[in-house]
């Protein structure tokens, strides 16, 4: 296997762990997370767990997709997911190092989608 190929499977192995990890916080309805919510006027407990529990799925599915064949435009929603994972931690009053330190949430799956090819046109994207 030669390096490029070895780098792609660690990115991708990074990206999926770390969405499959986010995706379990999310169907388990971590606390902190339903807290979150009422910051940005979602007071209902039982709504936000149930769309939590949709992120969950939606989280795991894109992990296991990007093991299976890394599509460019799963890639880049997990380029702006993970970015917003990460902004949303100073939103609520956490220290921007939070932010900072979950730079690789964003910067792995952009990573990869730079190093599978930035597409030249619409259909690229779902490929």
């Amino acid at each position: 296997m030669n390096n490029t190929k070895l780098i792609e499977w660690v990115l991708r192995i990074s990206v999926a762990g770390e969405f499959i990890g986010h995706g379990v916080f999310a169907l388990q309805g971590k606390k902190e997370w339903i807290r979150w919510f009422a910051k940005f006027g979602v007071a209902d407990a039982g709504l936000a767990t149930q769309f939590l529990f949709l992120v969950g799925i939606i989280d795991i599915a894109l992990a296991i997709l990007v093991l299976i064949k890394p599509v460019r435009v799963a890639l880049l929603w997990m380029v702006f997911w993970g970015f917003w994972t990460a902004l949303i931690r100073p939103l609520v009053g956490m220290p921007v190092w939070d932010f900072v330190e979950r730079w690789a949430n964003w910067g792995a799956p952009l990573a990869l989608l730079i190093m599978i090819g930035w597409p030249k046109s619409w259909r690229e994207w779902f490929r």
